[in-house]
C-alpha cells in the first residue's frame, strides 16, 4: 500500500469541506456524476477517432452511469464505463490540485468559516465536495487501454491510499460511505432521483439507479382465507432516472429557464444562476449549435495566464475538447457553455483547429451573438452595473484586441468621469452627447488612484470649461490600451498629460508677455532640477495649484510601450516629466524675481514633488522634501 500526502491546499480545501457550514450538501452527486459524464464524453471521443482504442473496447459499448444506494450500510456507490484513470491519474486528479481555476479559489481562503463556505458556493470544487457527507470514499479505476487497476483511499484527511486492486472493465467506481445520520438520507431512491432531477437530468448519457425493492407475493385465495402471511422479498431494481437528451439540442420553446440554471451549474460547478443565457441554432452555410452562460461572479482564474476556458466544443453531440482556448477570443474567456458543429470532421485535430474556417465561422458569428447580448444586458442599468462590476476590464482587452467588433463594444464600457460620482459610471455614448457642441475629442487621465486623479490639478482647466474627462484608475491595463483606441465615432482619445489644456482667455501676445516675465525664473527652475525634468514653463492650465507634471506629446507613445515592457516583467526608467508653474499663483508670483537663491532651490524642489504627489507619483526623496518644507516654514514665520 503507498501512502501519499496531499498537497497543502488540498489539505486546506478538504479540512473546509469537512467542517463546512455550506448548506446545499446535495451538490455532492451533481459533481460527481458530471465528473462520470466528462470521463464517457472522452472515451466516446476515442472510440470514434483513436483505431487502437476502438479495437480495445466491445463493438456495442455504450456510455452509462450507474448509481447505487444501500440504506443499511450508509453508502452511495456512482460507477462510469469511461475512459478510467491510472495511478499516474489519480493522483494529479484528486492529490494535487491541477486547474488554475482551483488554486485561485484556494488563495482566496480566509480561514473564516462563513466567509470561505460562500466562497465554496460561487467556485465549486468538483470531487472534494463529497467530503461534506462521507467519512471514506474509494475510488477504483481502471483506465481504457491498460491492464491494471487502482485503488485511493481517503477519510478526507491529510492523506490517502492507493494500492492495485482487480477491475475486468474500464471506468471509474466511487464508494461513498456517509458519515453521519444527515448525510445517511442521501441513501433513499426519493432522494437521489430529485437530485438527479434537479440537476443531471440533461446529462447526454443514461443514468440508472440501482437498488433493491421490498415486495411482497402475491397469496391465493385459498391462502389469503388460511391466514397465511404473504412473504417478502427483496427484488433487483434498474431504471433510468435521467432524460439523457443534449440539453442544446432541444428547440427552446421546450426549456425553461431552470432547465437552463442546472445544466449550467452542471457544466460549470457554480452554484449561481447564470447572469445571461445565449442559446441559438444557426442554419446555412455552416450548421451549428451553441449555447452560452456569462456568469454572475467573474472565474477566479479570469486573470492567470493559464486560465482554464468555459467552452465545450462537440461535433454532432459527441465530445471534442473542453481544453481550447481559441473557440472564443481571450476577453471572453468568462464565458461558459457549448458549441455543438454538424460540419467539422470527428477527427479534427487541436493543430487543425486553430486554423479550421469552420470554426472560425462560428467563432465569428458567437462573438456577434455574445456582444448583442451583452448589449441587450445593458438597456437593464441595474443589472448592467452588475454584469460591468465583473467584466468591464475584459471588455476594454477586447476594444483593443478585436478590430471588427470595436465599436460595438467601445459602447459597452462603461467609464468613470469627472461628472459621475458615487459608484456611478458613463458610457462614451453619453459623453459624446452631454458634450459642448465645439469639443470633439474624448479627456481622460490615467492613475492608480481614484481619489487622486479626481483632486489632479491637471483636471482644474477642464473644471474650468465644463469639459468631462474619464477617470482610469485601472492603470495597468488603461495605460496600455487607451492610446492605441484611435477615435469613437471620429472623436479622438486624449491624454490630458500629454496635450494642451482647452481653450483660455490669452491672446497669443498675453501668452507670449507671461512667458517672458517668467522666463529668468523658469531657467533657474530647470538648472536647480537637472535631468529629474525635460523642461520647466509656464501655464495657463492651472488655476489653484502652483504645478503640475506633464508628459511630453513625443513621449506618449514611448510611454505606453515601457508599461507594456513593465508587464513582462522589465525594469524600465521612468521617462522625466514636464514641469508647468502657473503663473497667477501667489508661490510663483513671490519666486520670480526672489533674491534668495537658497530660498529658490527649495522651493522649485517642492514644486515638483508636490505636483508628482498629486499626480500619484513617487518622490525621488521624501526625508529632503519634509527637510525643504521645514526650511520654507520656518522662514514664513
Amino acid at each position: 500500500m503507498a501512502k501519499h500526502q496531499f498537497q497543502t491546499e488540498v489539505g486546506q480545501l478538504l479540512h473546509l469541506m469537512t467542517h463546512s457550514l455550506y448548506s446545499n450538501k446535495e451538490i455532492f452527486i451533481r459533481e460527481l456524476v458530471s465528473n462520470a459524464s466528462d470521463a464517457i464524453d472522452k472515451l466516446n471521443y476515442l472510440k470514434l477517432t483513436d483505431d487502437n482504442m476502438k479495437s480495445k473496447l466491445p463493438e456495442d459499448w455504450k456510455g452509462e452511469i450507474n448509481i447505487a444506494f444501500d440504506e443499511d450500510d450508509k453508502s452511495i456507490t456512482i460507477v462510469d464505463n469511461g475512459v478510467g484513470m491510472n495511478e499516474e491519474d489519480l493522483i494529479a486528479s484528486i492529490g494535487t490540485i491541477a486547474k488554475s481555476g482551483t488554486k485561485s479559489f484556494v488563495e482566496a481562503l480566509t480561514g473564516d468559516a462563513k466567509k470561505d463556505s460562500n466562497l465554496i458556493g460561487q467556485f465549486g470544487v468538483g470531487f472534494y465536495s463529497v467530503f461534506m457527507v462521507a467519512s471514506n470514499v474509494d475510488v477504483i479505476s481502471k483506465k481504457a487501454g491498460e491492464d491494471q487497476a487502482y485503488k485511493w483511499s481517503s477519510t478526507g484527511t491529510g492523506e490517502f491510499d492507493i494500492v492495485p486492486v482487480t477491475k475486468e472493465s474500464n471506468g471509474t467506481v466511487i464508494y461513498i460511505k456517509l458519515k453521519d445520520e444527515e448525510a445517511s438520507e442521501f441513501a433513499s431512491k426519493p432522494r437521489i432521483q430529485n437530485i438527479i432531477e434537479k440537476y443531471s437530468n440533461h446529462i447526454a448519457y443514461p443514468i440508472f439507479l440501482n437498488y433493491q425493492e421490498e415486495v411482497e407475493e402475491e397469496l391465493s385465495e385459498e391462502d389469503k382465507k388460511a391466514g397465511k402471511e404473504a412473504k417478502k422479498t427483496k427484488e433487483k431494481r434498474h431504471e433510468q432516472i435521467n432524460a439523457a437528451t443534449a440539453l442544446w439540442t432541444q428547440p427552446k420553446s421546450k426549456l425553461k429557464q431552470e432547465d437552463y440554471n442546472e445544466f449550467y451549474k452542471s457544466i460549470s460547478h457554480d452554484s449561481q444562476d447564470p447572469m445571461a443565457t445565449i442559446h441559438t441554432r444557426a442554419e446555412g452555410v455552416n450548421e451549428y449549435t451553441t449555447l452560452f452562460y456569462i456568469p454572475k461572479t467573474a472565474p477566479m482564474d479570469m486573470y492567470r495566464a493559464d486560465y482554464q476556458p468555459g467552452v465545450k466544443l462537440y461535433v454532432k453531440r459527441v465530445f471534442i475538447t473542453d481544453d481550447e482556448k481559441e473557440l472564443l477570443p481571450t476577453y471572453l474567456r468568462f464565458v461558459r457553455g457549448i458549441i455543438d458543429s454538424e460540419d467539422l470532421p470527428l477527427n479534427v485535430s487541436r493543430e487543425i483547429l486553430q486554423e479550421n474556417r469552420i470554426l472560425a465561422n462560428i467563432k465569428q458569428g458567437s462573438v456577434k451573438k455574445i456582444l448583442s447580448e451583452i448589449k441587450k444586458l445593458a438597456k437593464d442599468e441595474e443589472k448592467y452595473k452588475e454584469f460591468i462590476a465583473q467584466y468591464n476590464r475584459p471588455l476594454k482587452e477586447g476594444a483593443y484586441q478585436d478590430f471588427t467588433n470595436k465599436e460595438t463594444i467601445l459602447d459597452l464600457i462603461r467609464y468613470k468621469s469627472t461628472k459621475t460620482k458615487d459608484g456611478e459610471m458613463t458610457s462614451l455614448a453619453a459623453y459624446k452627447e452631454s458634450a459642448d457642441t465645439e469639443q470633439k475629442a474624448i479627456y481622460y487621465i490615467v492613475g492608480e488612484n481614484e481619489n487622486v486623479l479626481r483632486n489632479s490639478p491637471l483636471l482644474e482647466s477642464y473644471k474650468k470649461n465644463n469639459i468631462e474627462v474619464l477617470i482610469l484608475d485601472d492603470k495597468e491595463i488603461d495605460e496600455i490600451i487607451t492610446p492605441t483606441l484611435g477615435a469613437y465615432k471620429e472623436w479622438e482619445f486624449k491624454d490630458i498629460t500629454s496635450v494642451e489644456p482647452p481653450k483660455v482667455e490669452q491672446t497669443e501676445e498675453e501668452k507670449k508677455e507671461v512667458e517672458e516675465k517668467f522666463q529668468d525664473i523658469t531657467k533657474k527652475i530647470k538648472d536647480i532640477l537637472g535631468e529629474s525634468v525635460k523642461e520647466v514653463k509656464v501655464t495657463n492650465r492651472l488655476s489653484d495649484s502652483p504645478s503640475c507634471v506633464v508628459k511630453d506629446t513625443g513621449d506618449a507613445q514611448m510611454a505606453q510601450m515601457m508599461q507594456m515592457m513593465r508587464a513582462m516583467g522589465q525594469e524600465m526608467p521612468e521617462s522625466a516629466p514636464i514641469l508647468e508653474i502657473n503663473p497667477d499663483h501667489e508661490i510663483v508670483k513671490k519666486l520670480n524675481g526672489c533674491p534668495d537663491d537658497k530660498m529658490i532651490d527649495d522651493v522649485s524642489w517642492v514644486l515638483l514633488d508636490q505636483a508628482k504627489l498629486s499626480e500619484g507619483m513617487e518622490i525621488t526623496d521624501a526625508v529632503a522634501f519634509a527637510q525643504r518644507l521645514s526650511r520654507i516654514t520656518a522662514k514664513a514665520l
